[in-house]
């Protein structure tokens, strides 16, 4: 069970593979989207923050490739790995989920994590580097195009899906480390690795998406041991449990994070130097403003001359400017466009304070 689903008008999907009853069945992904009139037909499994387009008979799975475009073209699938991660669309959807959960009262029994990058999705770039690397390997890094899940891929296409979900990789685990160690003043590199600590050893391992609660799958496999052996026999008990296994959702990504930067610093964390945390921040500032970077450069074309069709009705060039911006405002004073810049600018900053109050114990 997956949770955020946005269906563009006339989206359909159907199974006519059957002759047993209706035993095949389709899963998109948290966060993906399907434009107007597009067609899937089942099974066939989508991944995370994916764009589909056009019509597909081909039955892909695409999980282990997220933030991709699934797209038709000459009657086959393409696949654009981890191109999302610089729509602006994705970003806007990202922040709209939180806004319309209207829910009033103070006790929440759905426990919805709407987190963009989490375990559960970052596990999937990890697969997908793989995935990637090992499609150039089988079939030459030279080779036009691949194939993958009864999918095309261009040689382009891979080689940005490899830079995309590194960025994002670099993003994450930044963004875990930084948050683990902000607002500490530390005396020695033994109180940075004291705080490095895990609170908990549950984390490690594959996460899950239980429609909206993002979690390990050991703690919700033993969740469902606990109700099949009757331990947890009533529903107040299983929503309480949900409730803690949500409440605890940062100690857990942070035990999986930690893992990922030993095996990315090839080292355990109670041999962290200032000089690895430090490289660790460096990395997750470039990724954080390159990726802002290309959301920048995309919410360009809102503001370019196709965009600008239809405005100033029976009028000249000018007059369409100006319509245009009368309504659509400028592009540099256009609030996301604001907020990006803002992002790097707040990012590099928190970056830098990190580094600065890290340095003197090099």
């Amino acid at each position: 069970m997956f949770s955020f689903l946005n269906a563009g008008s006339g989206s359909n999907q159907s199974n006519h593979m059957y002759k047993l009853g209706p035993i095949h069945q389709g899963v998109v992904e948290r966060g993906s989207k399907t434009t107007s009139d597009s067609y899937i037909l089942w099974p066939a499994k989508v991944g995370a923050f994916s764009l589909v387009m056009g019509r597909h008979y081909q039955h892909s799975d695409t999980s282990n490739l997220p933030f991709s475009y699934l797209i038709e073209m000459d009657n086959s699938s393409y696949i654009v790995p981890g191109v999302n991660l610089r729509s602006v669309g994705t970003i806007r959807d990202a922040q709209k989920w939180p806004k319309r959960d209207r829910r009033k009262d103070s006790e929440k029994l759905d426990q919805i994590n709407f987190n963009l990058l989490s375990p559960y999705t970052i596990q999937k770039m990890y697969a997908g580097i793989d995935i990637l690397k090992t499609l150039q390997k089988l079939s030459g890094e030279t080779s036009e195009t691949y194939s993958y899940q009864s999918t095309f891929m261009k040689n382009q296409a891979l080689r940005k899906g490899l830079i995309y979900y590194q960025m994002a990789i670099d993003k994450f685990l930044g963004n875990s480390l930084i948050k683990r160690l902000e607002g500490t003043s530390f005396k020695s590199i033994n109180e940075i690795r004291e705080r490095l600590k895990p609170d908990t050893s549950i984390g490690s391992g594959s996460w899950v998406d239980i429609s909206g609660l993002i979690a390990p799958k050991s703690e919700i496999s033993q969740f469902m041991n606990d109700i099949e052996s009757g331990s947890i026999n009533n529903i107040n008990s299983i929503n309480e449990r949900f409730k803690d296994i949500h409440s605890h959702y940062y100690s857990y990504e942070w035990t999986w994070a930690l893992e990922k930067l030993e095996k990315s610093i090839n080292k355990p964390y109670t041999e962290f130097s200032i000089q690895d945390i430090i490289k660790c921040v460096e990395s997750w500032t470039k990724s954080v403003t390159d990726l802002d970077k290309l959301l920048y450069e995309d919410a360009k074309k809102e503001f370019d001359l196709i965009s600008k069709t239809g405005f100033g009705a029976d009028g000249d060039e000018e007059v369409k400017q100006k319509d245009f911006a009368n309504v659509r405002g400028v592009f540099e004073e256009n609030p996301f466009v604001m907020e990006v810049q803002n992002h790097i600018k707040i990012k590099t900053e928190l970056g830098q304070e990190l580094i600065n109050r890290i340095l003197p114990l090099a």
